[in-house]
């Protein structure tokens, strides 16, 4: 099996998983979102990712979300003043939850449901800014080719910008705040991590899940991954806050790991 067939493998089953979170989801939060984005301007950013997409100049910008959810993210960067607004997503219920919100919105947002990694041609260097946030790097397989997709999407002089968890918490045992810290993996470990009980992070049902495959990547992978696409290293901050809705036990603990950071990394040709 080629490094192509593998990692279609990956992505295939994780897509059935992520499908068959959509309605748990949806249960749990699409009531509320609708009525949230019936308010003009609603965002449901945090303020650390408001101050950075300002930064960047997102008002009449062209904007992609590379594995997009139920599109709340890129539907606030639309009431921020963005112009043509995409969210790319592997899960044809959460692109339909995300339909839905722009509708409840009044928003031109479209959403597309596709593997990341056959993300249609017709797209390149579509826009001024790409982001992906919490939870996508890990479930990518092959970094370096992630990376060349995506930055293929950016026009020249665009940016990609990530909001993401720390991969230093990949080393630890996710649990409830009370929950001691049990260091679990090395920094460096490579053997893809499977999932079977769900991925309720919202509620914590446990349920027979269909199989998810995440994969660690130490921060030099990150970067370097985006270096080798072309892009260039504009800036890097990392913070003590917790934004994966998943290790509480880290938060708690008030140890002083980075749990989260920005990344914006420049296409300049």
């Amino acid at each position: 099996m080629t490094g192509a067939d593998k990692t279609k493998e990956f992505t295939t089953a994780n897509r059935a998983a992520w499908e068959e979170a959509a309605p748990i989801h949806g249960q749990q939060n699409q009531a509320r979102l609708i009525e949230e984005f019936s308010r003009p301007g609603f965002s449901c950013l945090d303020q650390v990712e408001t101050n950075r997409l300002k930064a960047l100049g997102v008002e009449g910008r062209d904007v992609a979300q590379i594995c997009c959810n139920n599109g709340r993210e890129l539907l606030s960067v639309k009431n921020m003043g963005a112009a043509r607004c995409v969210g790319f997503d592997g899960a044809q219920g959460f692109v339909d939850q995300g339909r839905e919100l722009a509708k409840a919105g009044g928003l031109d947002v479209e959403f597309v449901c596709t593997d990341v990694y056959d993300i249609d041609d017709g797209f390149a260097r579509c826009f001024d800014l790409v982001t992906i946030t919490i939870g996508v790097l890990g479930w990518m397989p092959d970094l370096q080719r992630f990376f060349s997709v995506v930055a293929k999407l950016i026009k020249p002089g665009g940016a990609l910008f990530i909001y993401e968890q720390h991969p230093i918490l990949e080393m630890i045992e996710p649990a409830d705040a009370d929950t001691p810290i049990v260091w679990e993996f090395s920094y460096f470990n490579k053997k893809p991590y499977v999932e079977t009980g769900g991925l309720d992070y919202y509620g914590g049902e446990k349920y027979d899940a269909k199989p998810a495959t995440s994969f660690s990547h130490t921060m030099a992978e990150i970067l370097m991954a985006g270096i080798d696409s072309g892009l260039a290293v504009e800036h890097i901050e990392e913070f003590p806050h917790h934004i994966s809705n998943t290790w509480w036990n880290v938060e708690k603990s008030g140890i002083g790991l980075p749990m989260c950071y920005t990344l914006v990394l420049r296409k300049n040709i």
